[in-house]
């Protein structure tokens, strides 16, 4: 059976109409969300998402200042078409606490194991912690129907992504870049254009990649990225 799934990073300060508007024309089968704020009334993506039909399942990352009123919460999720049978937390690091969530969809009698994770941000610098979450990211995975997507944040040739492709399988092979489309989402970065690749879809040896594709969308900071899979 052929699926599309979608992964994206939707910014703490996203655009709501527009990624309404992407997550609802791609007709995606499973998503894998980061920067979820479950209880903002500006972004309000959980509530959209459940009125299209689809099951969900969300951790909190990390607590964030990010409202005029105190402390918000901020997370990954999984969104899916298919019925979620099943769910987990995965912790990848104490310092800088970030996790991994993990939600077991059936499709035609098969169960797939799919993880949203959203890695400590360092510039694109080497981190120790972001090497640890990885290395804690694969103790916890399943042998058989793994799908692990999420901001990385992390370039193609660093240390945690090459951690994750000894493992899995990229499905993106032309490493296209997927950050920033708005240089504001990272003033001490301060890229000047969409040319640095932070976001990825891995994969199982028993699942197939057909094709893989970076979208187009101005509704966050990331670009969202796509892969047509057979399971």
């Amino acid at each position: 059976m052929q699926l599309k799934v979608l992964s994206w990073n939707i910014w703490d300060e996203g655009h709501f109409d527009e990624i309404a508007e992407f997550l609802r024309s791609s007709e995606a089968d499973i998503i894998g969300l980061q920067e979820v704020l479950p209880f903002s009334k500006s972004i309000p993506i959980i509530e959209f998402l459940t009125s299209l039909g689809y099951e969900h399942v969300y951790a909190p990352a990390r607590a964030a200042t990010l409202s005029s009123d105190g402390t918000d919460e901020m997370g990954n999720a999984v969104f899916s078409r298919h019925p979620i049978v099943s769910s987990a937390v995965h912790m990848l690091s104490d310092e800088n606490k970030r996790v991994a969530v993990q939600a077991d969809i059936t499709i035609e009698g098969e169960t797939v194991h799919v993880f949203s994770v959203h890695l400590l941000h360092t510039h694109q610098k080497v981190s120790s912690i972001q090497e640890l979450q990885v290395e804690n990211l694969l103790k916890v995975l399943p042998l058989e129907k793994v799908m692990v997507m999420g901001d990385f944040n992390a370039t193609p040739e660093s240390v945690a992504v090459q951690k994750m492709h000894s493992v899995l399988t990229d499905t993106d092979t032309t490493h296209t870049p997927t950050w920033s489309v708005y240089p504001e989402g990272c003033p001490v970065c301060n890229p000047q254009k969409i040319d640095t690749r932070l976001d990825y879809i891995f994969l199982s040896s028993d699942i197939k990649t057909i094709a893989s594709k970076v979208e187009n969308s101005k509704g966050s900071d990331h670009l969202p990225i796509s892969a047509t899979v057979e399971i």
